[in-house]
């Protein structure tokens, strides 16, 4: 048998096919369903987009991470920008359940409105790079009225508060997509600067009370 340079064997043709064709069956052979394969796709995606950002999100390697076939994540998104939509939408979802959970209708405007505004933070904190993903707005046209609903959801709450309070009273009159557009600015605005750091969240939550009362009645001095 002839050497290799090394001095060891060369391995015949043949058997070098062989081992080739041995890892595409292994590959093959990775099962193909995953219970939910779904969301255990998603479960893979924010974590790699958590600790890795866009990136490094491939189909393949989620495919890898949850041991199923290569191919099994196209039964559910067909490139990875299907994959990213997915991961918005569900990001929308969740914060509109944060959000919901947080609203108090009974409550006076102030309170009411510092609640919801620390429940965004508290996601906009825990989710920082999936809510980067929700708002690129690079989504696919086709689900375009997909994510016009899910952010009619998210804002739903904000639109809610300000109609209440402007039946009550509470805050000027003026048309509230407007004025929800303002607060949410603020909300955000905080919840960014936290998400970069560039606030620790601690000290954010504890601005929050000041930030609406600020909001509500103004930076001149009485």
């Amino acid at each position: 048998m002839p050497l290799e340079k090394s001095g060891k064997p060369e391995r015949p043709a043949k058997a070098e096919k062989a081992d080739k064709a041995n890892k595409v069956d292994k590959a093959e052979s990775r099962p193909y369903h995953h219970g939910d394969l779904r969301s255990a796709l998603l479960a893979s995606a924010e974590r790699t987009l958590r600790d890795k950002g866009t990136a490094a999100l491939s189909l393949r390697e989620l495919a890898r991470d949850i041991g199923v076939s290569h191919a099994a994540p196209g039964r559910h998104f067909k490139d990875k920008q299907a994959l990213l939509n997915a991961l918005a939408l569900a990001g929308y979802e969740r914060l509109a359940q944060t959000l919901n959970a947080a609203d108090d209708p009974a409550l006076p405007l102030q309170p009411r409105l510092t609640a919801l505004a620390r429940a965004y933070l508290g996601f906009a904190v825990d989710n920082a790079a999936l809510l980067e993903l929700m708002y690129a707005r690079k989504h696919d046209p086709e689900t375009a009225d997909l994510f016009a609903a899910e952010v009619d959801r998210t804002v739903g709450s904000m639109h809610r508060l300000i109609a209440d309070a402007q039946e009550r009273g509470e805050i000027v009159e003026g048309d509230p997509e407007t004025l929800a557009l303002f607060t949410g600015t603020l909300m955000h605005g905080l919840a960014t600067f936290t998400a970069n750091g560039a606030v620790p969240p601690e000290a954010a939550m504890t601005l929050v009370e000041d930030l609406v009362h600020h909001l509500l009645h103004g930076l001149k001095p009485r």
